[in-house]
């Protein structure tokens, strides 16, 4: 994600924005296309075709509509993601205080100083567990491999016993419902409290598959593809129709144009995955560290610095 410092509006206009690495191929192919059909336009009389403006008003119109339902079905699915890993921070927090608050013995006799030992045993690896769900979440929705990050969070012994799983992120819930499991037999947590910590498994398994969904269901490819189309048409044909009124100006005018169109696309594909690693993407890495942060020090440990920017990009 972008975290430049906030610019000026000149500079802004001037120097923001990460739209022309992905077009400015395309929008050079088309401005020089519109130069060479202007000049063989303006120099040879026998080539004086020419299509009115007409077409080209009624196209833009219906098309820029279009772009902006596109853009803003790509956005409502960056806004869905980030309100998720926003429930995913708040549900980390909340099954964390739950264990360390209601995971205790429930017989004062009971409380030995062996007893005490274990219940903090296993609060840490629960919570450790908390925190390897949520970077094996992260690493799952980018496809990249958890279990280097996860051998130093959650033990090689709990690592190993993931290696092979499919969907690792879900594996380490079953862990931590299998842990539950342990702790409600030994009578360390009383039956009115199993159900809270059972709805807070749930919440996590619901984030999971919503990202998930988001994932896994791109917009429709065939309207993506058409959108392209119908952009790269309008564009190269759009010489042809403005010669007659602007005549010179026709590839500073076609700039202008394709500059926004192809623009206002590029833009609809970075942000339709919100999960990878482009410039505009979510800072799941970022986010990630700070839950770490927050239930580390709820254990009283030392935590780890905060993730960075780097070049003005959070990742």
């Amino acid at each position: 994600m972008w975290v430049e410092k906030k610019r000026s509006w000149i500079e802004t206009v001037l120097f923001g924005g990460f739209a022309l690495p992905h077009i400015w191929r395309k929008t050079l192919l088309v401005t020089g296309l519109s130069i060479g059909v202007t000049i063989l336009y303006e120099e040879v009389e026998s080539l004086h075709y020419s299509i009115t403006a007409t077409p080209f008003t009624l196209i833009g119109l219906p098309l820029g509509i279009f772009l902006g339902f596109r853009n803003n079905t790509a956005y409502d699915r960056f806004w869905e993601g980030r309100k998720l890993w926003g429930s995913l921070v708040n549900t980390s927090r909340s099954v964390t205080r739950q264990v360390l608050t209601l995971v205790d013995a429930q017989d004062e006799a009971a409380r030995t100083p062996e007893t005490r030992k274990e219940l903090e045993h296993f609060r840490r690896r629960f919570v450790y567990l908390v925190i390897g769900f949520v970077h094996a979440l992260r690493h799952h929705l980018r496809d990249t491999d958890p279990f280097e990050p996860l051998g130093h969070i959650i033990g090689e012994e709990e690592t190993d016993f993931l290696t092979g799983q499919e969907n690792v992120p879900y594996a380490i819930l079953q862990r931590m419902g299998e842990l539950l499991v342990e702790a409600r037999r030994k009578g360390w947590i009383h039956p009115m409290h199993v159900p809270v910590l059972e709805g807070s498994l749930t919440e996590l398994t619901d984030v999971q598959g919503a990202c998930e969904r988001i994932k896994s269901t791109p917009i429709p490819y065939s309207y993506t593809v058409l959108m392209h189309r119908i952009v790269a048409t309008y564009c190269t044909l759009l010489p042809f129709g403005m010669m007659d009124a602007v005549g010179w100006t026709t590839p500073f005018i076609v700039l202008a144009i394709s500059y926004c169109f192809f623009g206002l696309s590029a833009i609809g594909d970075e942000l339709e995955q919100p999960f990878g690693m482009d410039i505009n993407d979510l800072p799941l890495k970022a986010i990630s560290r700070t839950i770490e942060r927050n239930l580390r020090e709820r254990l009283g440990e030392k935590v780890p610095p905060p993730v960075e920017a780097k070049g003005y990009i959070l990742t």
